[in-house]
């Protein structure tokens, strides 16, 4: 794993790297941090593929995320990061309220999800909790989530893994939290390639071609509890 560049005593500020496609959005927004002064902005991108190269390069404490990218989307991106450098925090900057976004970007190990239109005191008070190891949800989509919850609690969405057996179903649910085929290895008590090949079995069943999709098909699966490790029993 990286480690972060030495820092001086001016520079003890958190570093962030934004991620948006739209150049005037990032601008803006290093306006307003770089005038707040308790945060650095060390970096920039537009893209997915940019936003793990340029965070691989800066090693930055948090990355703020949007969720549609020209090349991909904003969760793919934050699983790609964290994968190559599990400190980085991510949190999510973006006008979606879609309930399978949220569950997703949560599902990714996103530290936080604030909307666009959000006024930046309220933005920098999110980034300094998660500075200090927090976790804040816009309190605009915690309706969302409770909602999505509750639905997934009583049934009323559709059940979308049928296909998948038990062990699958759990493959999945550790693969949607990040893990790589040796940790999930460790917890199911199974061979490395053993998890390689049901990982394989799982994305050709769902029709899913990287593991970062694996935490936004759980986000859409109605019989399966994103909270634990395991399939929802049904009575």
């Amino acid at each position: 794993m990286a480690s972060l560049p030495p820092r001086d005593g001016a520079a003890a500020a958190p570093r962030l790297l934004i991620v948006d496609d739209h150049e005037i959005v990032r601008a803006g927004l290093v306006s307003v941090l770089e005038r707040h002064g308790e945060f650095r902005v060390v970096a920039q991108a537009g893209s997915r593929a940019e936003a793990l190269a340029q965070a691989t390069r800066f090693v930055p404490d948090i990355v703020l995320m949007d969720m549609r990218l020209p090349d991909g989307n904003g969760v793919e991106a934050a699983h790609e990061i964290r994968e190559a450098l599990p400190d980085v925090r991510v949190v999510f900057l973006t006008s979606s309220v879609d309930d399978e976004d949220v569950l997703a970007a949560i599902l990714g190990g996103a530290s936080g999800y604030v909307l666009k239109q959000t006024r930046a005191p309220a933005l920098i008070a999110t980034l300094k909790a998660v500075a200090r190891g927090e976790s804040q949800l816009d309190s605009a989509v915690t309706g969302v989530v409770l909602d999505r919850v509750r639905r997934m609690a009583t049934g009323e969405l559709r059940d979308e893994t049928e296909l998948l057996t038990p062990q699958e179903q759990k493959i999945l649910l550790l693969l949607a939290e990040g893990k790589t085929n040796k940790e999930i290895a460790a917890i199911v008590f199974l061979s490395d390639k053993t998890v390689k090949n049901y990982a394989s079995s799982i994305f050709k069943k769902l029709n899913l071609e990287r593991r970062s999709q694996a935490a936004s098909f759980v986000a859409r699966s109605g019989r399966m509890n994103p909270w634990t490790t395991g399939p929802k029993e049904t009575p």
